[in-house]
């Protein structure tokens, strides 16, 4: 029997559907005033401009007020740091979002540990990372709880469940291990020194693929009935791929995202849900 695929569109537009009608509410508890997201983008990658472009129509079409800085390729770090400074003192601005990757020239990590945790929409700031950490309340990284809503959606409740998170990065793999353990999942993190990876992805339950390797995981590999969580984006010439070799897993998996169409819509959602909770926080 083939696996449910979950569809991370229509997961992503419930969210924003939410998400919009908090907007609403806070409007109407503040004389209509509307959360705020500045964007920051330095320079002029293509892939990069169309991923803020992107963030900034989201921002706009669940209501809220989108602010957009842009800066010269040529930009130092002292001028990036400032202009973070403005926007950490201006009001109007619930959630800072400085868009990855930054000109060689600038220290990324000078730069995320400039904006206030309280608008950190990324979820990237050591602060938020230590109340993730400590299962603490505070604003998570986008992805990694976009993968939680869709887990949700399909049904695959972490309690109890062996989870495997194939990658250790600091924007998907060790949050979502956070977020999973919270959840009262046994959660095994695999990673390029991993012994034996496909023994250790077969006992999950919960098997979530994000390492940026095409295909990388096998039929073979994955626990029949398994919640499978595809997070990779490859361009390669047979068009964008997962980590996940869709077509086998399919066959094996109980629930399987895809690529595109699977996690990659959630992470732009849960950015507009982490600018609202930012913005209450702001107003408590």
């Amino acid at each position: 029997m083939s696996a449910v695929v979950i569809d991370g569109r229509a997961v992503a537009a419930e969210v924003r559907e939410r998400v919009a009608h908090e907007v609403r509410e806070l409007a109407a508890a503040d004389h209509g005033r509307v959360p705020g997201l500045a964007t920051v983008l330095v320079g002029d990658d293509p892939a990069s401009e169309v991923y803020v472009a992107n963030k900034r129509k989201g921002t706009e079409e669940v209501g809220m007020h989108s602010i957009h800085h842009g800066l010269g390729a040529s930009a130092t770090e002292p001028e990036l740091v400032d202009l973070v400074a403005d926007l950490n003192a201006d009001d109007e601005v619930d959630g800072i979002l400085v868009q990855l990757p930054l000109p060689e020239q600038i220290d990324q990590d000078a730069v995320i540990a400039a904006i206030d945790p309280a608008k950190d929409v990324d979820g990237l700031t050591v602060g938020s990372a230590g109340l993730l950490a400590q299962g603490r309340p505070g604003l998570v990284p986008c992805t990694p709880q976009g993968v939680m809503e869709l887990l949700a959606h399909a049904g695959a409740d972490p309690d109890g469940a062996e989870a495997v998170v194939v990658g250790r990065s600091i924007l998907v793999g060790r949050p979502l291990a956070s977020l999973l353990l919270n959840a009262n999942a046994t959660v095994t993190v695999c990673h390029s020194r991993t012994a034996d990876l496909a023994a250790v992805c077969r006992r999950a339950d919960i098997l979530v693929a994000a390492v940026g390797s095409p295909r990388l995981v096998r039929a073979d590999w994955v626990k029949p009935r398994a919640a499978v969580i595809d997070v990779g984006m490859n361009r390669t010439d047979d068009g964008l791929v997962g980590d996940v070799d869709f077509a086998a897993v399919s066959e094996v998996a109980g629930a399987i995202t895809p690529v595109p169409g699977g996690v990659g819509p959630m992470t732009i959602a849960m950015l507009l849900q982490n600018t609202v909770r930012a913005a209450r926080g702001r107003r408590a």
